[in-house]
């Protein structure tokens, strides 16, 4: 199963998320940084739409491991907040699809 391993302890704000979601998922050079392109950029990771560097097969999981996800909590909740809710919303939208879930969330 890939993982994606997230240092929460980097992510001070915002613009840092975005700048280690972009390497770490090989997000596109037009990626929006913000949350809805995140959305986008996830949301077909069974597909071959060049929007990641992942593409999961059929019963396959991609898992987001937050590591230092306690001083993530500290220094910007509102990103772990934001961040279950997101992989949620994409969970459901591969469901309506009738697919299984692609992502799984690990706040170590």
């Amino acid at each position: 199963m890939p993982i994606v391993r997230l240092d929460g302890s980097t992510l001070t704000d915002w613009d840092a998320f975005h700048t280690a979601s972009h390497a770490a998922f090989g997000f596109p050079d037009f990626y929006g940084r913000n949350m809805s392109a995140w959305i986008d950029c996830l949301s077909y990771l069974r597909d071959e739409d060049g929007m990641s560097k992942f593409r999961l097969k059929p019963d396959e999981m991609l898992t987001i491991e937050v590591l230092n996800s306690a001083t993530l909590r500290q220094q910007a909740p509102e990103i772990i907040e934001e961040l279950t809710f997101c992989v949620s919303a994409i969970n459901e939208r591969y469901d309506d699809y009738g697919e299984k879930p692609a992502l799984l969330l690990q706040l170590r």
